[in-house]
């Protein structure tokens, strides 16, 4: 059977959710048992998001195959329950560098290169042959950006052109606002996010709404005559108790069957075990049985998509022990100019998560110090364990000033210090340690070989800098204890505190947590701190 597609726009503004909608949509055809996989389009002419600062477009999602993508990737792994690939991300800058070389080869024999039909057939050809390769019954595009972006115009007229030749269904993410002043919802912003569908060659088969509130039934058959669509064809998605039950919320409005009868695929029979499941872990998110508060303190706050994957693990780990997470985030900026904050005082437990730069560090390393001397359940990732080693190492093994080579290159005392293999790398992008890289556990006494259960672990990373081993026989002896190493011994992998619940990973085991299956250490942490609050 060949592969079918959908593919999912959004107008009017940005930050409407098509990552969720799209990860929904895939959810909902995996319920019914077709192979579904997910592609993402991003207008910006970065190869990749590697080099992006997190505040300006959230986390940098890392997949086991090396590449860094968009964080909706990570949204896509999260519902989806499996590993994806690199190559299912499609930029801007990967298509026109394509072009270029292939022009630079002489590839096209003279010809004048142009957006149409040069990149547009660049297009066709990387998602028939994604088809062809991983033959999917359905591939879901999501198309970053908005409707009449001129980033994006190009992959829309390519996708008008696709349809043509496959069998394709587009969607329409658009917002409706609505007025208190007169009590009701307005669909004019819609009505013209539509049109510039339609000026693109583009009817959509379904148009779903973003809502503050339920979807009125005068503005759904409003919109379905103005589209020309069916009412039900008009679908409601206005805010959820958690965004794991937009794909129930969806399939409550018959959204599913009719889509899969567009497609022109046989309706299944549903997997009730799956379906169930998700269903009674939406529930515990939504209902818990108790609540804890854990204290993120990190340097990009001031956006939470930067630590999306954190915050998502959390949620994971919260349903599977049935206990509700309330987030404290805190700037480490401002425990340096301020102490301690109450926030995290009175937290039931402490995450530090990765980071680069000298920034907000000093304020991370007096929240590790509060956590290991006020007994407070400490999760490190990434930077977070690696200021963990500071940390003991200024303050238990009494190494003077000891620090990352990072921050502070003249230190005496490098007890981070950056891999040999990365000190001659000029160019930026993609040349960090990423990617997933298998850990011996070494002793079985330890946190991390009770919550994993297993000698070896495979979790994803992204850094430079790593624990400097000539330090490692004085922290050990110090207390320090050293339960995880690289499959080869060089390098360390997690770091524990001797007493207490106090663990520290160079592996980011937020990247791998899903709804279905919580990452160990995430499951953990929540799990020292429920114990003790009740």
């Amino acid at each position: 059977m060949p592969t079918k597609y959908i593919v999912v726009l959004g107008s009017l503004m940005s930050g409407l959710g098509k990552g969720v909608v799209t990860s929904s949509i895939i959810k909902m055809l995996d319920f019914y048992g077709y192979s579904v996989l997910p592609v993402k389009f991003d207008g910006y002419l970065n190869y990749d998001c590697g080099t992006m600062n997190p505040y300006r477009h959230g986390e940098v999602f890392v997949l086991d195959d090396k590449s860094e993508v968009d964080m909706d990737f990570g949204m896509y792994e999260r519902f989806l329950n499996k590993n994806i690939t690199g190559d299912l991300s499609i930029t801007g800058g990967k298509l026109f560098s394509s072009v270029i070389a292939k022009e630079r080869k002489g590839d096209y024999l003279g010809e004048d290169i142009q957006i149409i039909p040069h990149l547009t057939d660049e297009i066709h050809k990387r998602i028939e042959a994604l088809a062809a390769k991983k033959k999917p019954d359905v591939l879901v595009i999501e198309v970053g950006g908005t409707v009449g972006d001129i980033e994006n115009s190009y992959f829309i007229e390519s996708m008008r052109q696709f349809s043509l030749k496959h069998d394709v269904v587009f969607i329409n993410l658009t917002y409706v606002p609505s007025l208190e002043v007169v009590g009701e919802q307005k669909t004019k912003p819609a009505q013209i996010g539509f049109r510039m569908l339609l000026q693109s060659g583009i009817l959509p088969k379904f148009i779903i709404c973003r809502t503050d509130s339920k979807l009125q039934e005068k503005t759904r058959e409003k919109l379905a005559m103005f589209a020309s669509l069916d009412k039900e064809r008009i679908i409601d998605d206005s805010n959820v108790g958690t965004l794991y039950e937009l794909p129930l919320h969806l399939m409550s409005q018959n959204f599913d069957k009719l889509l899969i009868k567009d497609l022109g695929l046989r309706l299944r029979k549903k997997d009730s075990a799956k379906y169930q499941l998700w269903k009674e872990k939406t529930n515990k998110v939504k209902n818990p049985k108790s609540r804890i508060s854990v204290a993120v303190v990190g340097k990009y706050v001031g956006l939470k998509d930067s630590y999306a994957s954190v915050k998502e693990a959390l949620v994971h780990a919260g349903a599977q022990e049935n206990v509700g997470i309330d987030i404290r985030w805190i700037e480490s900026d401002d425990i340096e100019k301020k102490g301690i904050p109450e926030e995290l005082s009175t937290a039931d437990a402490l995450i530090v998560p990765g980071g680069f730069g000298k920034r907000g560090t000093e304020g991370m390393i007096s929240a590790i110090k509060f956590a290991r001397e006020n007994d407070v359940p400490f999760l490190g990732i990434c930077l977070g364990m690696q200021l963990m080693v500071v940390e003991y190492a200024r303050n238990v093994a009494k190494l003077k000033n000891a620090d990352s080579s990072e921050f502070n290159p003249n230190t005496k005392y490098k007890v981070i210090d950056i891999l040999e293999s990365q000190k001659d790398i000029e160019l930026k992008g993609g040349t960090m340690r990423l990617g997933s890289w298998r850990c011996r556990l070494t002793n079985k006494d330890s946190i991390a070989y009770k919550l994993y259960g297993e000698e070896y672990v495979d979790e994803r990373h992204r850094h430079r800098y790593e624990f400097n081993g000539k330090y490692k026989k004085i922290l050990e002896n110090n207390g320090l204890r050293i339960t995880g190493v690289t499959k080869n011994g060089s390098l360390v992998e997690f770091t524990e505190w001797s007493g207490g619940f106090g663990i520290g990973t160079q592996a980011h085991p937020e990247l791998k947590s899903r709804f279905e299956n919580a990452a160990p250490l995430f499951v953990g942490l929540v799990k020292e701190a429920k114990s003790r609050k009740e």
